[in-house]
């Protein structure tokens, strides 16, 4: 029987713990049960966001989060500024459009780094822009964005609101939502917190709220109003995955017991040592800023990603990602997030050794696993 290992930067495995609890019977979502356990999930959200603002639960991808983000702040007309350097900084180009919104894009080459100047220049040069859709990982090519300077400038406009998608990052890397002064923090369950896809977080400051008031697109289920109404009474305006909600609060008991620092720190030892490792054996990483929530790995040119992805979970249970739009096949993705340890580590370097190996191509996986090893089990000083 094969063993299968999610090695994707989503869905991410679940611990055996969490699975428990949402395989208890269900509970109604209307009753004094359920809603003491909504109650504990909004208060350790605030914890993991790191903010005193509301955070929103919706049942929903994260793309409906991001969706959100945009009918419940802005109006028809707004001019947003969107930071485009892969996939889901496109999503928030696209989103917009669909919306009508007048968009100006940084169009980054995939894997690219921003100079955050390029931001503040914009802004100076279009001060009556409306937001700021920035990304912390982009997913797509494990990039990782400085969004703490980005946000420091943004709250220099009175008028301009900095919304962020942390969907593959929050809890995975430091997102310091107030200190950082981002308005709008974006998240999903199946990535850091260790759940099945089907729940969506967002964060909500008091200068974002305001605009609320003077929102003019059009909205139903993604109206943030509707959830504001209802979170006062630690409650949801539509119904809510009951099951879901109950393993998001073993997560997050899971997160808040360990700290949050604690997590962070282990997501970054794990990312080098996967990036030590590939680097040692031969590889070349993909992106100018690596991100520790994913590793983006490029593929030598006579590998075709594709055959090695399928290889790897077809005959080995190891699944990893490939490369999205003009990147498929070019790339491989690893994810340090969900339910890890150094060992799955090892295991997910040693099947991309083993996966090449048998397309034909040479490398030094060994060199590689010693490098990881070196930085997975060092001495703490």
């Amino acid at each position: 029987m094969l063993k299968k290992r999610l090695f994707t930067p989503g869905p991410t495995s679940v611990p055996e713990e969490i699975l428990l609890e949402m395989a208890a019977p269900i509970m109604h979502h209307r009753t004094d049960e359920f809603i003491s356990v909504a109650k504990e999930v909004f208060e350790n959200l605030r914890y993991i966001f790191q903010t005193k603002n509301d955070v929103f639960v919706i049942a929903s991808s994260g793309t409906g989060a991001m969706e959100t983000s945009i009918t419940s702040f802005l109006s028809k007309g707004d001019k947003v500024l969107v930071i485009s350097g892969g996939k889901f900084g496109e999503r928030f180009k696209e989103i917009s459009l669909a919306y009508q919104l007048d968009v100006i894009s940084v169009d980054l080459k995939w894997g690219e780094k921003l100079n955050p100047d390029t931001i503040k220049e914009l802004l100076e040069k279009n001060p009556d822009i409306k937001a700021v859709f920035g990304t912390l990982c982009e997913t797509s090519t494990g990039t990782h964005f400085d969004i703490q300077t980005i946000g420091e400038i943004v709250s220099g406009y009175e008028d301009t609101i900095f919304v962020v998608d942390a969907i593959s990052s929050l809890g995975a890397v430091p997102c310091l939502t107030d200190d950082w002064k981002i308005d709008v923090v974006i998240t999903g369950s199946q990535k850091a917190f260790m759940l099945p896809p089907g729940l969506a977080f967002m964060s909500v400051s008091d200068k974002a709220w305001k605009k609320t008031e003077t929102s003019n697109l059009p909205k139903y289920y993604f109206n943030l109003k509707k959830y504001k109404k209802t979170l006062a009474k630690n409650d949801f305006p539509f119904t809510i995955p009951v099951s879901l909600v109950i393993g998001l609060k073993k997560s997050l008991n899971i997160i808040k017991t360990a700290g949050i620092e604690k997590i962070w720190e282990e997501h970054r030892i794990r990312a080098e040592a996967t990036k030590q490792a590939m680097v040692a054996a031969g590889l070349k990483l993909f992106s100018e800023a690596p991100s520790n929530a994913v590793t983006a790995v490029l593929l030598p040119e006579n590998v075709e990603g594709d055959k090695l992805i399928k290889l790897l979970r077809t005959k080995y249970g190891i699944s990893l990602a490939g490369g999205q739009d003009h990147m498929k096949g070019k790339i491989i993705r690893i994810s340090h997030l969900g339910w890890q340890d150094e060992f799955d580590v090892l295991t997910a370097i040693n099947a991309i050794g083993v996966g090449l190996t048998e397309l034909g191509y040479s490398i030094d996986i060994e060199k590689g696993i010693t490098a990881a090893k070196k930085i997975l089990f060092a001495t703490p000083k």
